[in-house]
């Protein structure tokens, strides 16, 4: 499934945040080489956390019309067979 797929993935980037975060914790400030590649790090796990909050904000609209129709479809149904509507 595509959200399981989601799920693992952002995970897998939280966790590479929180070893980037206990890098930077541990970073001297005069390096300035490591302190260049953490600030890149970081900001490519943070661009692919964005990536994935897209992908699961568009999974949960797709499952809010799909909630929608099938609401609209029992609503349908039960008109057809003259039941009251609530």
């Amino acid at each position: 499934m595509p959200g399981e797929k989601a799920s693992a993935a952002g995970e897998a980037l939280l966790r590479r945040l929180q070893r980037l975060v206990a890098r930077a914790a541990t970073a001297k400030g005069g390096d300035r080489k490591q302190l260049l590649g953490l600030l890149d790090d970081v900001d490519t796990t943070r661009r692919g956390l964005l990536r994935e909050r897209a992908e699961i904000e568009g999974e949960m609209k797709q499952a809010t019309v799909r909630a929608t129709a099938i609401g609209a479809y029992l609503r349908g149904s039960q008109v057809q067979r003259g039941k009251r509507q609530n």
